[in-house]
């Protein structure tokens, strides 16, 4: 072992392995990707040479990079640049404001977007804006609203841009409302199916595909600013498998992922998900690609008649007679082609019918080690519960109930929402249990948000859901967000830990996960992420060594001017010094992102300031 020199050395930090052999360390050395010890600044010290470069981390707590069990990254990476994020906003006020100022600068026939990630219940006002109010800053605008799975909120001008007009007839399971004379007023609702929702912001102009390599550039950023550095991907509605993955797969081959991902396949049409899964069993093998981009199997969606959408504001939906023959016909296929699987599944009673199904495939055709698993199962029971541990399944839970919650208990009661879902029994009955999002379009892809959830039990209303019998300590949800995930993309013993031997995967955060209050965990974020020893983002003392990232494509987008997810504590939009040198426009402006302000400065010096902050879009020179 000292024969072995590491090409880097973090030093001077608290680290949390989760590796209960080596659980602290305050040092880690790192080789071509992986960790080459870990342990006493001392001991790993032996590891250096003089071609080593050693980084003191100044005390900063480190975690092992957070992976996501369910996130819809490589679809929303195709339009994140076109979004305008209310992620995190705390009043209504705030949010209006944004979008008033983003209409001003968006180019007809663009489209405002903002969707998900957000709930009426973090603003203190606890509501929606009306239709009157989104009408009177965007009068010619289209602007589309999502919220949560339950509605979209259109003004008259997407009204138009969708085509939308009195004899548009409501599609199965939506609803086009309309006023007293029969013209829709902008208001579309999911009764229960979130196909309206989908289609109509299907309708929106795209980006070509130079800025959508530039969005998924950003949107893979913004992960990492946030401490993540694996996620796996949930396909989606409206994602096309090959067509939809060009750019992911391009950005891989350029080796300019910054996230590593496994990827599902998602069946996209009723009727059609035999022909899928069949084609798609003959194009690929669970596992083909490499550490930064894999395959990983079947799902969320396998069969459309086993989609049970979770709109807490309507009746829970009946799955349809057929279900149980659709799902077997597919869960064959792929058993039989060895491919891991997942299956949204939101209410017990649709659990209980795939179970159904999945013990009578295992009977003719054993799973024998096959890694399948349910996404969401907020209500499943202790008897469901027993019954995927004894098929060796698993349960990808999210923090869905923190934006939902309160509709929840409006229907349900307090008492049912106090194992929604029992994540802790799942523990206890031997359940492979991993933590997601389910971002973008539902919740938001925050992290802190969901181990927040995981360990207070609390919504971004801040009502509290669950017991304390309900809860787990921030070591376990920490677990859950990393090491625990491993075992849902095949992955385990390779990352999700500080260990010898695994990937070089790290965040090092803004303050101290474990001695902060409680309410202080959702402003986290990282100011050092590494994935496979690679940096890919840095902030604070760590700014200079962040990568260069080209300002958001087109000019107009709303990251170039507000950035992603809103954190006041945390310095989401701070400038980095220079910046702050040569623009008085203050901490509204994020497109003066302390990677811009150094690379320009590395590059140029100080010549022609105003034409660079000019073509990143800043609208609020000063000098």
């Amino acid at each position: 072992m000292d024969n072995l020199k590491a090409q880097l050395i973090l030093r001077n930090g608290q680290f949390t392995t989760l590796d209960r052999q080596n659980p602290q360390a305050t040092a880690a050395a790192i080789s071509d990707g992986y960790l080459l010890g870990v342990g006493m600044d001392n001991e790993v010290m032996r590891f250096a040479n003089d071609q080593t470069k050693v980084i003191d981390l100044n005390r900063r707590r480190v975690i092992p990079g957070l992976i996501d069990s369910h996130l819809h990254l490589i679809r929303g990476g195709l339009n994140y640049n076109l979004e305008l994020r209310w992620d995190g906003i705390p009043s209504l006020a705030d949010a209006m404001r944004r979008l008033q100022e983003q209409v001003a600068r968006t180019p007809a026939p663009q489209w405002v977007r903002v969707i998900g990630g957000f709930t009426e219940m973090q603003f203190a006002e606890k509501r929606l804006p009306t239709l009157d109010e989104i009408n009177a800053v965007a009068p010619d605008t289209p602007v589309f609203i999502l919220h949560l799975y339950d509605r979209a909120l259109l003004n008259r001008a997407a009204l138009r841009a969708c085509g939308y007009n009195r004899d548009t007839p409501n599609p199965p399971g939506g609803l086009i409302a309309k006023d007293a004379n029969g013209e829709p007023t902008g208001l579309l609702l999911a009764e229960p199916n979130a196909l309206i929702l989908y289609s109509a912001l299907a309708r929106g102009p795209k980006l070509p595909y130079d800025y959508q390599i530039n969005s998924t550039r950003h949107f893979m950023r913004e992960m990492n600013r946030l401490g993540v550095t694996s996620v796996i991907d949930a396909g989606g509605g409206y994602q096309n498998y090959p067509d939809d993955y060009k750019i992911i797969e391009d950005l891989h081959q350029a080796g300019e992922l910054t996230l590593r991902i496994a990827y599902n396949l998602f069946t996209q049409k009723p009727g059609e998900e035999i022909a899928d899964f069949t084609k798609w069993t003959n194009m690929l093998k669970p596992g083909d690609g490499d550490g930064y981009y894999r395959h990983n199997g079947a799902g969320e969606m396998l069969v459309f008649s086993a989609a049970d959408f979770e709109d807490f504001r309507m009746p829970r939906p009946d799955m349809a007679p057929n279900m149980e023959n659709d799902l077997e016909a597919v869960v064959r296929i792929l058993v039989s082609k060895r491919w891991p699987f997942r299956l949204h599944a939101t209410y017990n009673e649709t659990i209980s019918r795939a179970l159904d199904v999945f013990e009578k495939v295992n009977r003719d055709v054993p799973f024998d080690g096959i890694h399948w698993f349910f996404d969401h199962a907020e209500t499943v029971t202790d008897v469901n519960l027993e019954r995927i541990a004894k098929l060796g399944g698993g349960i990808a839970i999210q923090h869905r109930m923190a934006y939902q919650g309160e509709f929840f208990v409006q229907r349900y009661g307090r008492k049912a929402a106090e194992r929604t879902p029992p994540y802790k029994r799942m523990l206890e009955l031997g359940v492979n249990v991993g933590a997601g999002t389910d971002a973008t379009r539902v919740a938001s892809y925050d992290p802190w948000n969901a181990l927040y959830w995981l360990i207070t039990g609390k919504t971004l209303g801040d009502l509290s859901l669950y017991p304390a019998a309900n809860l787990v300590d921030r070591e376990t949800a920490l677990r859950l967000y990393t090491q625990a995930n491993t075992w849902f993309s095949n992955e385990q013993g390779i990352k999700g830990q500080i260990k010898v031997g695994q990937y070089a995967d790290l965040a090092v955060l803004s303050a101290d996960y474990f001695s902060i209050p409680e309410s202080e965990i959702r402003q986290l974020v990282s100011v050092l992420t590494m994935v496979g020893g690679r940096i890919v983002y840095g902030d604070d003392e760590f700014s200079t060594l962040s990568p260069f990232l080209p300002p958001a494509m087109p000019d107009w987008s709303p990251v170039n001017r507000f950035g992603g997810y809103f954190k006041p504590a945390a310095g989401a939009t701070k400038l980095h010094p220079f910046a702050q040198t040569v623009c008085g426009c203050g901490n509204s402006c994020a497109v003066h992102g302390h990677a811009h302000g150094r690379a320009y400065q590395d590059a140029v010096g100080t010549d022609d300031q105003r034409g660079f902050w000019g073509a990143l879009g800043c609208s609020c020179w000063m000098v």
